[in-house]
């Protein structure tokens, strides 16, 4: 879910004729929290938390009205209600938002066979070919728009670019319920006056380091020497923010991915686990097994989930999608465990947990901007060699040496999603 709530909000209300801009990135508005509203009208325009109404539970969506309160998802539900006292709490379902998002889906697929799914709420569309039949980028956003509402009663926000970065962060200015267009020639124009962490890659502590130089914006990056960003960021971080930062992103719209289906591991332990760490051990033990799994398949996963099922049999998943796919079990284990720091509470009971990778494509499709995994993946590889010459478990990460949890029962799963 976008922190966006709606401030500094940019759209293009009059039409563009532009024919540059036809990467569109559509991302659908506080989902969840919108599919929960088709049901309760009464609750339009009133700060709602999707999730469950317990102090250890965490948000699953919002709706821009409660945004406005600093609330957003994956937040523990107590700082939620204590920043928006007067929000209401509905409680998430799931099934509903799966069969919204087929017919969203199904309305992309109408317009163009190129299609990216990025997740169960947005979209990366390549309608070069559709200008003909259907208009120019302006015509064919507010098209979408309107069959997306007509057929579900939801909104989206759609930016459209000549690039899948500017695109998305298009779709993100013109939320909620618009639409942007950012001609190829104004790329720089537009970029240039946002902040720095408008950037993919720039997480807090980058904001930080950049920010100690004096770069607050897009425009101070673009006009601060590569050597310096180098310097700040190390070779590859350093590269592709610089090129970001003047709208290069040589990635396509890449369709004809592996659907829905995921490779997975869990385990289930003879006792139950309470220490943070422990779990985050066994989170890289499962990692490791994903990442093999998805380099001998040859794909990579966009999207990482994470499996929690407590003492009581309560069972939560959590899921984020990367801005690249991977392989790695490094970055799998990383994202995991920030997935499961949000949940984590002294003295829960963790009886099993689980790791998968989502939304699979193909590891030769992939043509991504920049590879913060390859120093990582290098390793890795080396071991699969290692392991295929001389049997697995030669060679493994020095945390994972104390062995498995006395009784854990493990769990490999490959399924359709």
């Amino acid at each position: 879910m976008s922190k966006q709530d709606g401030r500094n909000r940019l759209v293009s209300d009059a039409p563009v004729d532009d024919l540059t801009a036809t990467v569109l990135h559509v991302d659908m508005d506080a989902f969840f929290a919108s599919v929960e509203l088709l049901d309760r009208p009464d609750l339009r325009g009133l700060p709602v938390i999707v999730g469950h109404d317990s102090d250890r539970s965490v948000v699953t969506a919002a709706t821009y009205e409660a945004r406005k309160y600093g609330v957003n998802s994956a937040m523990p539900m107590a700082v939620a209600k204590r920043r928006c006292p007067s929000a209401i709490i509905v409680e998430p379902h799931f099934e509903k938002y799966r069969d919204k998002s087929a017919a969203v889906m199904a309305v992309f697929d109408r317009f163009t066979p190129r299609v990216e799914k990025l997740g169960i709420d947005e979209a990366f569309l390549d309608v070069a070919g559709a200008v003909r039949l259907y208009g120019t980028p302006w015509e064919i956003g507010r098209a979408i728009r309107a069959a997306v509402f007509a057929e579900t009663g939801l909104h989206c926000s759609v930016g459209a670019a000549s690039t899948k970065f500017v695109a998305k962060l298009a779709s993100s200015r013109a939320k909620p319920d618009g639409l942007l267009v950012v001609p190829a020639a104004d790329t720089v124009a537009f970029l240039h006056p946002q902040p720095v962490s408008a950037l993919w890659g720039v997480g807090g502590k980058t904001q930080e380091t950049l920010e100690r130089r004096g770069i607050r914006t897009v425009g101070d990056l673009a006009t601060t020497p590569l050597a310096s960003l180098v310097s700040a960021l190390g070779p590859a971080g350093g590269q592709r923010l610089h090129d970001l930062a003047w709208g290069r992103d040589p990635r396509s719209v890449e369709s004809g991915g592996l659907g829905e289906k995921s490779i997975g591991h869990e385990v289930t332990f003879g006792h139950d686990l309470t220490e943070r760490d422990d779990v985050a051990r066994e989170l890289l033990r499962l990692a490791d097994k994903v990442a093999v799994r998805l380099r001998r398949a040859d794909v990579q996963a966009r999207t990482v989930a994470l499996k929690v099922r407590y003492t009581d049999f309560s069972t939560l998943t959590r899921s984020r999608t990367l801005a690249e796919p991977t392989d790695v079990a490094k970055r799998l284990h990383r994202e995991a465990v920030e997935l499961y720091d949000v949940l984590h509470r002294p003295g829960n009971r963790i009886r099993l947990i689980g790791v998968r990778g989502e939304n699979l494509v193909p590891a030769a499709a992939s043509n991504a901007l920049w590879d913060d995994d390859a120093p990582w993946r290098e390793t890795e590889t080396t071991i699969d060699a290692v392991s295929a010459r001389f049997g697995a478990g030669v060679l493994r990460p020095a945390s994972l040496v104390r062995g498995a949890p006395e009784g854990h029962v493990p769990h490999a799963r490959q399924d359709g999603g």
